[in-house]
């Protein structure tokens, strides 16, 4: 048996607790937490067969009151003794994509982004759109391109137009860039025809993870009028491989900012489920950029009540993200395109200075929260490396 060291300071203490899929060389994939720096095997610590998939939606179907079981069962476990084939060190495992993921909806829910890129692309007009503060903004991407922490991004290609050129061209995206975001993981989905409240998102909703949306900004800029994102989002979301459980959040709730107009009566929260989660941004290892979640104008039940608005349904497995999170002050700005306020004032990066991504950066992104008298809890990270265009990772 082994009683599991959890330092004082580790931000995955008994008030975190993530869920995440895991494996060892010559096992399958299967539902672990990280208790400090150990992951315990679900499977072997209970010898339920529902944490021996290789996937976290079997377990999050089992709804909202299964949730708060294991949840209870895990924290009593690792304040004891742990069997000891169920702990395995962070460092010796492979991190898999925690979920299935069935559907991917992206927002767009931050004012102080939204603002920013308004005043990017649209200078001599109001910097938001009539519809933004009566609705969160978002497109659907592509489930299938959702992938986890540490795949290699390969530069997309397609079609843009420079300033000055006539005609568009085919090639290699020119002005790569990041989105860092918070995504939420549906546990338990709504039938069609039917919305789901936002007083319910709390027992739909498994978890949250970070996502970097990265975004090929030359390739979106051509191809969005009329439609939106298209070919310039959908080649790569990555995520985190620790999904934070709702449960654990609490401590992190806020009031979101004050929304003038008052939004419709079914966007309303009697009780906002703001977040204040801390994000940092770092470029080939250096932090560039400190977004704060706690400043988002739609919280993510608003998110999640409208996006069920129409009667779409929602699934186990269902991802939808934030949208990129920004600050007022420039050093809290999500994205590369606000940083460099469209590549007019370059970051610098080592030696050099810099705007949008090349081949080689890396980028990764961190993120804490509040937990209980005083401590944080951790997301861990999302990270990504730049491949050039055309290389088949196969």
């Amino acid at each position: 048996m082994t009683a599991i060291d959890i330092p004082e300071d580790s931000l995955f203490g008994l008030a975190n607790l993530p869920y995440g899929v895991f494996s060892e060389p010559g096992t399958a994939p299967r539902v672990g937490v990280r208790v400090g720096e150990s992951v315990v095997d679900l499977a072997a610590a209970f010898g339920d067969e529902v944490f021996a998939q290789p996937t976290l939606n079997p377990f999050m179907a089992q709804g909202y009151d299964r949730w708060v079981q294991v949840r209870r069962q895990v924290t009593e476990l690792v304040s004891g003794e742990v069997p000891d084939a169920a702990v395995h060190p962070v460092a010796e495992v492979t991190m898999h994509l925690p979920i299935d993921v069935a559907d991917y909806v992206d927002f767009y829910a931050s004012e102080h982004h939204a603002s920013n890129l308004g005043r990017l692309f649209r200078p001599n007009a109001p910097p938001l759109q009539p519809n933004w503060k009566h609705l969160p903004v978002g497109y659907h991407g592509r489930s299938g391109t959702v992938v986890v922490s540490g795949t290699d991004i390969v530069r997309p290609s397609g079609q843009r137009r420079a300033p000055g050129e006539d005609v568009p061209t085919f090639g290699p995206c020119r002005r790569l860039d990041i989105e860092a975001e918070l995504g939420f993981i549906v546990g338990t989905g709504s039938e069609r025809g039917t919305r789901v409240p936002v007083a319910d998102f709390a027992t739909r909703v498994f978890g949250a993870v970070l996502v970097n949306d990265w975004s090929a900004r030359d390739i979106q800029a051509w191809e969005y009028v009329p439609l939106g994102p298209f070919l310039g989002k959908s080649f790569a979301t990555s995520i985190s491989p620790w999904v934070v459980p709702l449960l654990a959040l609490g401590p992190a709730r806020v009031p979101t900012p004050v929304q003038d107009p008052q939004p419709l009566p079914y966007l309303r929260e009697c009780e906002p489920w703001g977040l204040d989660v801390d994000l940092a941004v770092f470029w080939n290892g250096q932090q560039v950029a400190r977004p704060p979640y706690r400043e988002m104008y739609w919280s993510p039940a608003q998110l999640l009540a409208h996006l069920t608005a129409n009667g779409a349904t929602c699934r186990t497995g269902d991802l939808y993200a934030s949208g990129t999170i920004s600050g007022p002050a420039k050093h809290e700005r999500g994205a590369f395109i606000e940083l460099t306020w469209g590549g007019e004032e370059p970051v610098r990066i080592g030696d050099e200075y810099r705007t949008f991504l090349l081949d080689g950066d890396e980028v990764t992104i961190t993120a804490t929260a509040p937990g209980p008298n005083g401590t944080r809890i951790g997301f861990g990270e999302v990270t990504g490396r730049i491949r050039p265009a055309g290389v088949d990772l196969e």
